[in-house]
C-alpha cells in the first residue's frame, strides 16, 4: 500500500496550544476521527479556583469530550453532554454550539466531596458514583431532540462513551482524554476519538475486523503528554501515529467560551414564577441570579421587580 500524508487547508500550525478540534481520515483502515484541544476556553470555565482540583479535571474532561461527539455530527443548534450522579460531584454539564461556542460547569457537594478519599480509582466511580451519561442535540422548537442516554459503568467518562456506542449505536469507538493543569497553572483538556465508518471495509485485508483492531491499537498509543503538547502540532501527530496508511487531515474548528446567559433571559425566568417565589428570593432588599455557567451576578432591586410584572 502507498504511503501517504495528505493535509488539506486549515489545520493548525502554530505553537500556541489553541482551543480547536481537527477532524482526519484514515481511509485505509475505514476509520474517521476527531482531536480536540481546549486551553484558553476551559481554563476561563475552570480557573479562578473555581472549583476543586478533581472536580476541575473531570469537567474539563467533559467539555473536551463533548466537543469531540458533537464534531462528529451534523446539526445547527447546541449538542449537550450531561452527566448525573449520586455522588459528591451530582451534575457534569458541557454544551457546544454548531458555531463553536462552548461552556459547562459543574455542580457538586463541597462537604461531601472533602469526605471522599481517594482509593486509587477512576474519578467517574470516586466522583459521580451512580448515575447517568445522556448526549441530547437541540436544532429548535420545530425539530425533534434526539437523546442518548447510558449508564455511569466505567471508570472514566471515555469508558462510559465507549460503552454507549458499542451498546446502543453499534458503532466501533476508541476514545482517549486528558486534563490536567500546565506548568504555568492553566487548565489544559484534549480528547481523541477514533470510529469506524459505516461504508464498506477497506480491501486488502484477510480479515474483515483487523483494520479496526490495528486502528483502536494504534489510537491506545497516544500519551496524555502528547495530546497536551502544544509543540506537537496536529498534523504531526496524525502523521506520526497513521503515516503507514495516510491520514487526511481536514480544515480544523476553532472553539471559544461563550455563555448564552443576559439579563433578558434570566429576566424572563424570573418573569414565569410566581410573584409570591420572586419575593421569597430577595436577600438584603435585591434578587440576585448567578449563572451557573459562568459566574454572572445578574442583581434586580425593586424597579426592576417592578418591570418583571409590569
Amino acid at each position: 500500500m502507498t504511503k501517504i500524508h495528505q493535509t488539506e487547508s486549515g489545520t493548525d500550525t502554530g505553537r500556541e496550544f489553541g482551543d480547536f478540534v481537527q477532524s482526519f481520515q484514515v481511509d485505509a483502515l475505514g476509520v474517521r476521527g476527531r482531536l480536540v484541544r481546549l486551553g484558553d476556553s476551559v481554563e476561563e470555565i475552570t480557573g479562578g479556583g473555581r472549583y476543586p482540583k478533581d472536580v476541575a479535571e473531570l469537567l474539563a474532561e467533559t467539555m473536551a469530550l463533548g466537543t469531540a461527539l458533537a464534531s462528529g455530527l451534523k446539526y445547527d443548534g447546541v449538542f449537550t453532554l450531561q452527566a448525573q450522579g449520586n455522588g459528591p460531584v451530582k451534575i457534569l454539564l458541557a454544551d457546544l454550539t454548531s458555531g463553536g461556542d462552548i461552556r459547562g460547569y459543574a455542580q457538586f457537594n463541597a462537604d461531601v466531596l472533602a469526605e471522599t478519599k481517594d482509593t486509587g480509582g477512576g474519578l467517574v466511580p470516586r466522583l459521580l458514583g451512580g448515575g447517568h451519561l445522556a448526549f441530547t442535540v437541540d436544532q429548535g422548537p420545530e425539530t425533534d431532540r434526539y437523546q442518548g442516554i447510558t449508564e455511569l459503568t466505567g471508570a472514566t467518562l471515555a469508558d462510559c462513551a465507549q460503552t454507549y456506542f458499542r451498546d446502543s449505536e453499534q458503532l466501533e469507538t476508541a476514545i482517549v482524554l486528558t486534563a490536567r493543569r500546565a506548568d504555568d497553572g492553566a487548565m489544559r483538556a484534549a480528547a481523541f476519538v477514533v470510529q469506524k465508518m459505516p461504508d464498506a471495509g477497506p480491501g486488502g485485508f484477510d480479515d474483515p475486523l483487523e483494520p479496526w483492531r490495528e486502528a483502536a491499537v494504534l489510537t491506545s498509543t497516544v500519551t496524555a503528554k502528547e495530546l497536551l503538547d502544544a509543540d506537537l502540532v496536529p498534523a504531526d501527530l496524525l502523521y506520526q501515529m497513521f503515516h503507514e496508511r495516510g491520514v487526511r487531515v481536514f480544515e480544523s474548528m476553532p472553539l471559544r467560551h461563550a455563555c448564552r446567559c443576559s439579563e433578558d433571559r434570566v429576566a424572563t425566568t424570573l418573569a414565569s414564577f410566581p410573584r409570591t417565589e420572586i419575593e421569597a428570593m430577595r436577600e438584603d432588599g435585591v434578587i440576585t441570579v448567578t449563572c451557573e455557567f459562568c459566574g454572572n451576578d445578574y442583581v434586580f432591586d425593586n424597579d426592576a421587580v417592578e418591570r418583571l410584572f409590569a
